[in-house]
Parts: C-alpha cells; structure tokens; sequence
C-alpha cells in the first residue's frame, strides 16, 4: 500500500521508521512527503526515512495529484481553533479518493460527523486512532469489542504537557522550567499555550464526545479552564496535604445533551487520576452494558503516536481487502 504525508514533524520520521522496520510483514511504502518547512518529495518506489526534499509543491492539491498514493497520513500541527488546514487536506483526499489516516485532532473535534459522511460517500476508509492517547486503543476498542454498549460518558487523563509541569511545581520550580521539560521530551503542541490553556485537551474531549456520544460539539463547545494560575507555592501547600492538581476531561450524558468540562481539578494524591504521571495517559470510557473499562498507556511518546498511524493503515489494507471479490 503506497502511503503519501502531509507534515514531516517527528511523528512523521518515527513513522517513517516504524514502516522501514515492518515493510516485510506490512509492505506499505511512502511515495510522496509534503512539507511547509522542507519542501516536498517524490518516490514511487518509496522515500527512505531521510529523504531528499525539492521544491515545494504549490498546495497540497497539486502535492496529492502528482502523489501515486492509495493512502493519505495527515501529521501537521494542532489548530484548536479551526482545525485548519488539515480539514481541507483531509477533504481535498478524499475528493481524489485516498484513504486517510491522521493524529491531527483539530479536525475530528471540528467535524467529525461530516469528515465520516464525506469519506462514505467518497467509498474510502477514515482511520484516527492516534488523536488520543497516543495511539492506544480507543475507537477501534469501542467500534471492535463493545458490541451493543452505549457510551453514557469518559473521564480521561489526556494532556501529558499539564502532568510534567505540574510534577515540575510539585518540587518548587516554575511553570516554565515544567515546560522547557516537556519541550526537551518533544511532547508538547508547537505552540505551549494550547497545553497550559486546556486547548489541547479541550479538542481531545470534544473529538471524543462527537466519535463516541454523536455530540456534534467543537473545542469551542467545551467548558475548559486550564491550568495557567496555578504556582508553585499553590502545589506545594497542596502536597502537604497529600493532594495535588491533574487536568481531567470529563463528559456526561445530562437532560439536555452531552455536557463536557476540562478543569484543574484537585485532588487526592492516591486518586486513580493521579497515579497518571509523565507523559502516560489514561481514559475511562463509562458505559451502559459494560460499566466502565478504561485504556492506559505509559510513557507514550512519539513512536506510540506513529504507531497508532501505522495499525490504522493496517486496518485500512484489511478492510480493503475484505471488500474485494473473492
């Protein structure tokens, strides 16, 4: 299966790597990557992890007109606001009939429902496993293995950038040596604010009340307080009370529809929500028929993010397979 990226970031290159080391059991190959920064690149027999970049093709239309490609990986940067351009470059895909694989969440917590009506019409499969946690199981857990269950809720863990600069003034220093931290582990949004202010997390709840509740909510939609004010000297009066602040996401089924909040919240130290420490995420999907089951990952970094990228693609080339006459 030829595979073309949009963005070239470091989830890019994890991927690009991950695909090298299982291209005998998976022959999936990159034939085209299209970068801002870098320019673009084009082979039909497959790019290596360190490819030669040309000029930049003129949009992305022209990058996936000339791109030999069955399957498109959209990997650019976060846009909580509009979740643009990666929307367009998710449709601008599927008017060419591509499949499509992305870890961008801006557009699935913008329009979700109509990006899922547009791929059916198109006849091409839509696959975003990596917008949450890093790649561990979620949507594929829930459209797999809860058959007949309703999801009446979640709480999530979801932000790891919020955690490791918590633990940073949990020890007495300051919200910018917490992020420099996270920046060195390469895990925050490119720009931090949308970390500290809840935007990252607020789009990850919205994305999944809509893919999971039929919420049809935005970012916007969300009732989000980040964690901006808190001070070293907050967290350390709260750790002498053995308690500490995790920036919990939260939906709920209420009388007027699905209510969702991302907040500060305080809590207790040995509270399930926080154990979560660094950059490992938890989630805690509250249902009908099955009560609550949760997905864990620890220490998740980039290569989880690709690899969410990669068994999307693999679902892709099973589902396609399975269509085809026999």
């Amino acid at each position: 299966m030829r595979i073309a990226l949009i963005g070239y970031g470091n989830v890019g290159r994890a991927l690009a790597q991950l695909l090298k080391t299982q291209r005998e059991r998976y022959p999936f190959r990159i034939v085209g990557i299209h970068t801002a920064r870098h320019g673009t690149a084009y082979d039909d027999a497959g790019l290596p992890p360190a490819p030669e970049f040309g000029p930049a093709a003129a949009s992305v239309d022209e990058f996936l007109d000339r791109a030999k490609c069955e399957v498109v990986a959209e990997i650019t940067t976060l846009n909580p606001a509009t979740g643009e351009p990666a929307l367009s470059h998710i449709r601008s895909a599927f008017a060419r009939r591509r499949h499509v694989v992305t870890a961008n969440k801006g557009p699935i917590a913008h329009a979700y429902a109509a990006l899922r009506d547009e791929a059916k019409q198109s006849g091409v499969e839509f696959r975003f496993e990596s917008t949450v946690m890093d790649g561990a199981p979620v949507f594929n857990m829930v459209r797999k293995n809860l058959p007949g269950a309703k999801v009446l809720g979640f709480t999530g863990i979801l932000n790891s950038t919020s955690k490791i600069v918590i633990e940073a003034m949990r020890e007495g220093k300051s919200m910018k040596d917490g992020i420099e931290e996270a920046r060195r582990l390469g895990i925050t949004e490119a720009d931090a604010s949308y970390d500290i202010d809840g935007w990252d997390a607020a789009a990850k709840t919205a994305l999944l009340a809509s893919v999971l509740m039929d919420a049809r909510i935005t970012p916007q939609d969300v009732d989000r307080r980040g964690i901006g004010r808190l001070t070293p000297e907050r967290m350390l009066e709260l750790k002498k009370s053995r308690k500490t602040v995790s920036l919990v996401s939260r939906a709920r089924i209420g009388s007027s529809g699905v209510r969702t909040r991302v907040r500060g919240e305080v809590i207790n130290e040995n509270d399930l929500l926080a154990s979560i420490e660094g950059t490992s995420n938890l989630l805690l999907i509250h249902t009908d028929l099955m009560g609550t089951v949760g997905s864990l990952v620890i220490k998740a970094g980039v290569e989880q993010t690709a690899y969410g990228l990669f068994s999307d693609a693999v679902d892709i080339a099973a589902t396609v397979a399975s269509k085809k006459p026999k």
